[in-house]
Parts: C-alpha cells; sequence; structure tokens
C-alpha cells in the first residue's frame, strides 16, 4: 500500500518544517505549502487524503481554503491555530474542520491526530449496511448520504455522527460519549458535538431550530428519533 498522502499548509517555514519533518517519519506522504493559493494548486496536482491547515494564512485565510478544499469533494481537515479561544475554535469547526490544534502544540500529538482522523474515515468507509430511516439514506460505502432521494452534503464528520445515530435510534448519547464514540477521542472540547449537531440540524431537519429527528434530551445529551424504514 502506498503512503497516505497530507498536504501542510502554512506560512511559518520552522512550523512547516517540524510538521513535515514528524509526518514523514510517522510514514506519510507529505507536500507543504505556504499560501492558500499555492495549497489549492498542490491538492488539484495530487489529492491528500488529509490536509493539515494552519488558521492564519496571508491573502486567504485557513477557513477560505476549508471551503475550497471541499468544493473538490471531502477531506478530512485538521486545523492549527494560534487563537485558543472558546469562539475561534468553534468558528474552525463550522467551516467543517474535523479536529484542530492550538499553537503551541506537540508535533507528536499532531502526528496521532493524524492517524486517528484517517483511522476513523477509512473505518467509517468500508463498513456497515446502507442505512435508512425516515427518508433519509446513508450508504457508508460511498460515504453518500440523501433524503427523500435528494443529496445531502456532509463534512466527514457529520456524516460521521449521522451514522452513529442511525445506527443506534432511540437512545440517547451524551457529549462525552459521543466524543469518544464518533470523534475517538478520550477527552475534547465538547463544543465540538455541539456544533456538529447544530450543523447536521441544518441539513436533516425540516425545521432546524424544531428539530424531530436529532433531539435534545436536558441534562443528558441527543436522541435519534428517526427509525429504520420498512
Amino acid at each position: 500500500m502506498p503512503p497516505h498522502h497530507v498536504l501542510v499548509v502554512d506560512d511559518d517555514p520552522t512550523v512547516g518544517e517540524v510538521v513535515v519533518g514528524y509526518l514523514r517519519r510517522a510514514g506519510f506522504s507529505v507536500d507543504l505549502a505556504t499560501d492558500g493559493p499555492s495549497s489549492l494548486a498542490a491538492a488539484a496536482a495530487h489529492r491528500p487524503k488529509l490536509v493539515v491547515l494552519d488558521l492564519m494564512l496571508p491573502g486567504m485565510d485557513g477557513f477560505q481554503v476549508c471551503h475550497a478544499l471541499r468544493r473538490d469533494g471531502p477531506v478530512p481537515v485538521i486545523m492549527l491555530t494560534a487563537l485558543s479561544g472558546e469562539e475561534d475554535r468553534i468558528l474552525g469547526l463550522e467551516v467543517g474542520a474535523d479536529d484542530y490544534v492550538t499553537k503551541p502544540f506537540s508535533p507528536r500529538e499532531l502526528v496521532l491526530r493524524v492517524e486517528s482522523v484517517l483511522r476513523r474515515t477509512e473505518r467509517a468507509g468500508s463498513a456497515g449496511p446502507v442505512l435508512r430511516a425516515a427518508g433519509l439514506e446513508l450508504d457508508p460505502g460511498a460515504r453518500s448520504v440523501t433524503r427523500d432521494g435528494l443529496p445531502i452534503s456532509l463534512t466527514l464528520r457529520e456524516f460521521d455522527l449521522l451514522g452513529h445515530f442511525m445506527r443506534h435510534p432511540g437512545l440517547t448519547w451524551g457529549r462525552e460519549q459521543l466524543v469518544r464514540e464518533v470523534w475517538g477521542w478520550e477527552f475534547g472540547d465538547l463544543s465540538t458535538v455541539t456544533v456538529h449537531v447544530r450543523r447536521l440540524r441544518s441539513k436533516i431537519e425540516e425545521d432546524p431550530a424544531r428539530p424531530r429527528l436529532i433531539r435534545t434530551v436536558w441534562g443528558a445529551g441527543y436522541r435519534f428519533d428517526g427509525y429504520p424504514d420498512r
């Protein structure tokens, strides 16, 4: 099997060199880009399996790069940010980042995050039957979702979250449980779950302000009330 290809986008030469070095020693094929336009050109030339993306880039920031990359199809994105405030982290998740790491960071931790995201992406894409409930159809192999026959565009993590809910209708899941089961983290920022549930509701609910599929169970978590289609 050829090594997984990772694209690193960071305008700090020291950070870029360290991250690339650690990823290559971990067995990844790595390209480095230092700004938005060159990162998009690199992705077009060699589509990465995952992107490590700095938030603060000159000219074209990480949010814009993430949007542009996703126009060509789903790709996992880990954001690097020097902004540690909750609003900044949530904004990164809102644009569809699958994970984020706050600078300064441990390069070894970043490698573990990369391996974790790729492992869960591959497992989700190769396991399980097509799921159908409440007019939704989720195909794990094709990583596609439709509602009433119309395609729904989900990020990789939104897809994983919906798949988890659809496999366990009627069960209540706390945010800590979802962080473990869907993200594969033993600990993490629970606002990650809140943001992804909100984004998922905006895409699958007829009225996201009054959700009927992903219900909030106050003080406990979330429950999926769409039962399998017969």
